[in-house]
């Protein structure tokens, strides 16, 4: 008698693909494996709960929720994809100590955070979000906005979205400089920017725009010493992570100075709590971390974070998406 094999069970959570469609379903289902979509907001729920969700999954398609020793630990999980290029939720040495391969999406939404981005710019020189306040509210104040063209940008970070940033910016009459521990000259050559240290960046640049990783040494890194270096009535633009941020110095700088204004896509707690300071300031810009999630991205970053489960989980390896490429020798 042929003992019949279980196929894979691969845990889906990224609310954006609740409704159950899109192209990583079919490359699921192309490959035999059962899809679980689980009834909850996996970002939204304990550990222990997440955990009752894991029960019999080999991998996942993920989210922002969050992976640390716990739940590597308590599950048999072989690999977890996230959409996107951030992993900072994933704790990395955990996932490589139990053997799991952690993934992400390389190329599939610079341009969906770039735009975001650049919506978020144009928003807060024209106080769009405080216009349409106004609007609505019987107002009609036309009294003059300030104009972008000119201003200098400074892009902290030259990766994949850094650079889908600069014609962009470019297109719009601002001049770029950019910062970027690992950026060559002659890369910035080709692209037509100016290179400088962190501190020259941050003190001659109008806009800094954030594109880099949170890590342990970038956690926080817009702080009080470094918004004192910034430039009167500067603007600060992040769609990359919250953590980069010290929302109270944030606060203060806008407060205080030297800060005119910022936008955010991205905070330290997701969803903004409804006590956060942050709240309290109309030259702030928010929107609710949708720089990547454009229809074409999410189509492109699901179908990839989708082929990546399958790769791991038939004994292949997406080298060029794996972050984690010790776990292969921990084997």
């Amino acid at each position: 008698m042929i003992e019949s094999v279980e196929m894979p069970r691969v845990l889906v959570t990224p609310v954006v693909f609740k409704d159950g469609t899109g192209p990583w379903r079919e490359v699921l289902e192309a490959a035999g494996f059962e899809i679980v979509i689980p009834p909850v907001n996996c970002m939204q729920i304990t550990s222990e709960e997440f955990l009752t969700h894991l029960d019999g999954i080999d991998g996942t398609i993920a989210g922002i929720e969050q992976y640390n020793p716990q739940i590597f630990a308590g599950s048999n999980l072989k690999v977890v994809a996230r959409i996107g290029v951030g992993f900072d939720q994933v704790d990395l040495q955990a996932a490589t100590e139990h053997g799991v391969a952690v993934t992400i999406t390389p190329g599939t939404n610079e341009h969906s955070v770039a735009e975001q981005a650049i919506a978020l710019i144009t928003a807060v020189f024209r106080d769009t979000a405080r216009r349409d306040r106004e609007i609505r509210d019987g107002q009609w104040q036309r009294n003059s906005p300030r104009r972008l063209a000119g201003n200098t940008i400074g892009l902290l970070g030259l990766g994949r979205i850094g650079r889908a940033m600069i014609p962009r910016c470019q297109g719009l009459g601002l001049d770029v400089i950019g910062y970027d521990p690992f950026a060559k000259p002659e890369m910035a050559d080709e692209l037509g920017i100016k290179l400088g240290t962190f501190d020259e960046v941050i003190s001659q640049s109008d806009i800094i725009s954030l594109h880099m990783p949170c890590t342990a040494e970038t956690t926080d890194l817009m702080n009080a010493e470094t918004f004192a270096k910034m430039k009167q009535d500067s603007v600060l633009i992040n769609t990359a992570r919250g953590g980069l941020v010290d929302e109270n110095a944030l606060v203060a700088a806008l407060t205080d100075g030297p800060l005119f204004g910022a936008g955010l896509d991205v905070c330290k707690q997701e969803p903004l709590p409804a006590d956060s300071p942050l709240r309290d300031h109309g030259n702030i810009v928010f929107s609710p971390h949708l720089g990547g999630i454009d229809q074409t991205a999410l189509d492109a970053m699901g179908k990839m974070a989708a082929e990546c489960v399958v790769e791991v989980l038939s004994g292949r390896w997406p080298i060029e998406c794996v972050v984690n490429p010790d776990v292969k020798s921990a084997d």
